[in-house]
């Protein structure tokens, strides 16, 4: 340990002469403290949002999903499935037909998007987690059946075990429109209600319907077309090397995207405001640092006999202004130090007992508690930036100190 920390380190230890300096001293790791164990709890919440986003949206988005880069259908989706299949890693590939269509049940109606998946479509995500009313079927021997999300279940009141059929509606693709008989411009199909989801996610349960894929393909007219393939990968596969596989087999004529990259504006958006709210708080642990420029500056004046001693035996300028320089430094540090494990501790409390909950009625949320995920690398970050800001601080008062000495 070099001399002007050692001392720094000494006058951090012994006490004051007067009891300002120590309270200073004390309010300054405290302050520093406070913001540094917020700054981690903040940053742990939106990483806990974050992942349930993605726990909730894991349900119905394909690990990954492939689709044409012009147009809006995959012509021949099954020699392209057939190709894909061929990647390693790859478990299973499924062509699915999405597109828009009329519900009409009873009185009720609405426009709805309709996806049309095939029968085990069940095993590629984890549909059948989110059924809160009926099964995940999608035909059986005598009929065909949907399942629905929340909002079209509630807007047409349909509910599984119903004997009322939902009416299905798409304009034709091909032909002329008679003026004279406008319902001949569309195909219109008939299904049950098979099953109720809900992700509490709205791009999901507002509008979405879940039907057989050979019914939405009559539908929207459609032969061998897909909207996309998804993917589910083994459990041992690499997802970064199979789509670089994938793009390097399919070309520039389709794009393949995984989770992240499909809820891409949901993703940008929880980390804009994480780093955001993360630079709020920085500003705030500058202010905050403002009382170690205070304290130092008593500590210079109450050790005014001590740089003259220290002189006397042979420091030089730079040495003493060193001293007070990591003296500042050893405050923002310890401070960052306490803040790190308050911060950890509060973090981990809330992950065992749950004490700060998201509303008073546990029916309007789909979890009780703020969520938090501590990230070591939000950590490391918040380390540094705290031990950033407290050098710079303490270098502020190197200017008091040349000042002093000079």
């Amino acid at each position: 340990m070099s001399l002007p920390l050692k001392i720094a380190a000494r006058y951090l230890r012994s006490k004051k002469a007067h009891s300002a300096v120590n309270i200073i001293s004390i309010i300054s790791i405290g302050g520093v403290a406070v913001t540094t164990a917020a700054m981690v709890c903040v940053l742990s919440v939106f990483n806990g949002f974050r992942g349930m986003i993605t726990d909730r949206l894991s349900m119905l988005d394909p690990q990954i999903a492939i689709t044409a880069t012009k147009g809006k259908t995959i012509n021949d989706a099954d020699s392209v499935i057939r190709v894909v299949k061929a990647v390693d890693g790859v478990q299973m590939a499924l062509p699915v037909v999405e597109d828009h269509a009329l519900a009409i049940f009873a009185d009720f109606q609405m426009p709805v998007r309709l996806k049309g998946v095939p029968d085990d479509y069940a095993r590629i995500n984890d549909i059948k987690s989110a059924i809160i009313d009926g099964d995940f079927i999608l035909r059986d021997d005598v009929s065909n059946y949907a399942v629905i999300g929340t909002g079209p279940a509630v807007k047409l009141n349909a509910r599984p075990g119903y004997l009322r059929m939902i009416q299905l509606y798409a304009p034709r693709r091909q032909g002329r429109v008679n003026i004279n008989d406008p319902m001949n411009a569309f195909t219109a199909d008939s299904v049950f209600t098979g099953g109720v989801f809900q992700l509490q996610q709205k791009n999901y349960d507002e509008d979405l319907i879940f039907a057989h894929i050979d019914l939405a393909r009559e539908l929207f007219d459609y032969t061998t077309e897909a909207t996309q393939i998804e993917l589910k990968l083994a459990p041992d596969a690499n997802e970064e090397q199979v789509m670089k596989q994938l793009n390097a087999m399919l070309g520039s004529a389709y794009t393949v995207k995984n989770r992240l990259m499909q809820q891409d504006e949901s993703y940008k958006l929880v980390n804009m405001e994480k780093w955001i709210t993360f630079l709020l708080l920085a500003f705030i642990l500058i202010i905050a640092t403002f009382n170690v420029i205070s304290a130092l500056s008593l500590l210079i004046i109450e050790k005014d006999e001590s740089i003259h001693t220290l002189r006397n035996l042979g420091a030089n300028n730079k040495q003493i202004t060193r001293i007070f320089v990591l003296e500042g430094w050893l405050i923002a540090l310890i401070g960052a130090g306490i803040g790190i494990a308050l911060g950890l501790i509060l973090c981990l409390c809330q992950q065992t007992f749950g004490w700060l909950k998201l509303s008073a009625d546990p029916s309007a949320v789909i979890i009780q508690a703020y969520p938090v995920q501590v990230e070591w690398t939000d950590v490391a970050i918040v380390f540094a930036i705290v031990a950033l800001i407290g050098f710079l601080t303490s270098l502020v008062t190197s200017v008091i100190v040349r000042r002093r000495l000079n």
